[in-house]
């Protein structure tokens, strides 16, 4: 049974085959891996698990651009199967494109229903947060994405236009 997790080194090269698997130029959506991330070695890799618990703590500071963000993996067993993070609150590039939630499941694992999955579980999570709804955004063209969030709840807000490409954006009230 997959279940949601917390970030951990333990995973690596379970991480490194899926990242392989969305080739190494891809956007790993949920997954908070930046340009500037060295995940390449196993120190690299724990530093960058580490900023991902850091980025939870509302206490803590968050590097410039980011917000605070809850991160979970989604796996089973040892296999690191997908991410999912839940960000505590919207700056204007997430309001306009990026949204709470943000999600991605690793090829070999998708049509099993693991996003619909997590996004269901994450949800609840906002909800004891205290958020009232949250904004989820998705390519046009992403059917699989579509499915998920509409399957959530998702009423479709707008497509519009954003710096990184058109998006559809839904809310989901809580």
């Amino acid at each position: 049974m997959p279940e949601l997790i917390v970030p951990t080194s333990r995973l690596y090269t379970s991480w490194l085959a899926a990242r392989a698997e969305w080739g190494p130029d891809a956007h790993m959506d949920g997954g908070g891996l930046g340009s500037e991330d060295d995940v390449d070695t196993p120190e690299g890799f724990a530093a960058w698990v580490e900023r991902l618990h850091r980025y939870g703590d509302r206490t803590a500071p968050v590097d410039h651009g980011r917000v605070h963000a809850t991160y979970w993996w989604i796996a089973e067993a040892d296999e690191y199967l997908g991410a999912i993070d839940l960000r505590h609150h919207l700056n204007g590039f997430l309001l306009d494109a990026g949204g709470h939630i943000g999600y991605g499941v690793r090829p070999s694992a998708r049509r099993r229903g693991l996003a619909t999955w997590a996004l269901a579980a994450v949800l609840h999570e906002a909800r004891l947060m205290g958020m009232d709804r949250v904004l989820l955004t998705c390519d046009p063209d992403n059917e699989g994405s579509v499915r998920t969030i509409e399957g959530n709840g998702g009423v479709l807000e707008d497509v519009r236009e954003t710096l990184i490409g058109p998006k559809r954006r839904y809310w989901i009230d809580l």
